[in-house]
């Protein structure tokens, strides 16, 4: 379904990955890179913007939830919330590259918002953690001679 939406699609399931729904936006770059019906730059730049408006998402819960709706309405985990924010912490709005991350990105970008960290800067830091992500995909999958 989201094929035939093509960059449209690309951009919501990348978006919607990067929210607490759980979802590999590299398959649907993956896919996309073998229709063949976009440029690679193209591809990763939507993928990329997508991901970040997601993470902006879970950005955007963290600066407005209390704890109380992050745990009854999204299942976050107080404990290891805490733990990323201890580490968030330590290293601020620079976290923010490693929000693409299985398992942790989500909890990062959550930590960020707790943090009021400045959103500009969060945003810009994590479009390039998630923009290289995906150039490391493609290469990947282009050396391999997957594509």
């Amino acid at each position: 379904m989201l094929a035939s939406l093509g960059l449209f699609g690309l951009f919501l399931g990348c978006m919607l990955s990067a929210t607490i729904i759980p979802f590999s936006s590299e398959f649907l770059v993956a896919g996309a890179m073998k229709m063949q019906a976009y440029p690679l730059f193209i591809i990763i730049l939507v993928a990329s913007i997508g991901n970040t408006a997601g993470g902006m998402i879970s950005f955007l819960m963290g600066w407005l939830c209390k704890w109380e709706w992050l745990e009854k309405y999204f299942k976050v985990n107080r404990e290891k919330l805490m733990k990323v924010h201890v580490r968030v912490n330590k290293y601020g709005v620079w976290a923010a590259l490693l929000s693409w991350a299985p398992l942790v990105g989500d909890l990062i970008s959550i930590a960020l918002g707790l943090m009021r960290t400045n959103p500009w800067k969060t945003l810009a830091v994590m479009f390039v953690g998630k923009a290289f992500r995906y150039v490391v995909t493609a290469n990947l999958l282009v050396q391999t001679g997957w594509f």
